[in-house]
């Protein structure tokens, strides 16, 4: 086996990961028990980079999560994702292909199911009606908790903007998008690790 060509930031394996048990996974011998353990990397995978939504995005799943399932490990494919936005307004889409990641919510392309059972398509939806930023319900006994993200609550760097601008200008050097970017993952390590478990961070209408 040859080395990883990726190389990320060590703080993509501090943020806390996600498991669930996938009843499809397991059927398919995909996984034994059905047990998937999701990690940040694999959202950061997904969205092609990593920033304040996706990692959002990241800990709104995980909490909607632990207030559906509280002690027990979560369902995938047994939750029904709403967005209180429409999928092309700013980004929501981002957002909800996060937690579909991690649910198997999808909308009308999504899985159609085996034998009438475990089906992901038409669990995600769009443009819901809601006071949080979205809401996950439960298919079994149908409890929902709506959550929203607030990155506010992690202090966004003061050199951030400045360099932002330096970074995204043509004449760029590689020193000034290094700098940039580690300034920017610094602002997404806090929300991940310092700021994983802030109320004010994300927070929840149940």
């Amino acid at each position: 086996m040859t080395a990883s060509l990726m190389q990320t930031p060590e703080f993509f394996d501090q943020a806390p990961s996600i498991v669930m048990v996938d009843a499809l996974a397991r059927t398919l011998g995909a996984a034994q028990g059905g047990v998937i353990e999701y990690c940040y990397l694999d959202a950061v995978k997904l969205a092609g980079h990593s920033c304040p939504t996706v990692a959002g995005a990241w800990l709104m799943t995980r909490v909607a999560l632990a207030r559906l399932y509280p002690g027990q490990t979560p369902h995938r494919g047994e939750v029904r994702v709403a967005m209180r936005g429409p999928q092309d307004e700013g980004v929501v889409g981002v957002i909800a292909s996060v937690a579909g990641l991690v649910t198997g919510a999808a909308g009308s392309g999504g899985f159609q199911g085996l034998a009438g059972r475990h089906t992901r398509r038409d669990l995600m939806t769009y443009g819901v009606p809601m006071r949080g930023e979205m809401r996950f319900t439960r298919l079994d006994n149908g409890q929902s908790v709506e959550v929203s993200h607030h990155p506010e609550a992690a202090a966004r760097p003061a050199e951030l903007r400045m360099q932002m601008q330096a970074a995204l200008a043509p004449q760029a050097t590689t020193a000034q998008i290094d700098s940039f970017g580690q300034t920017w993952q610094g602002w997404v390590r806090a929300m991940l690790i310092d700021h994983a478990d802030d109320p004010e961070l994300i927070t929840v209408e149940d």
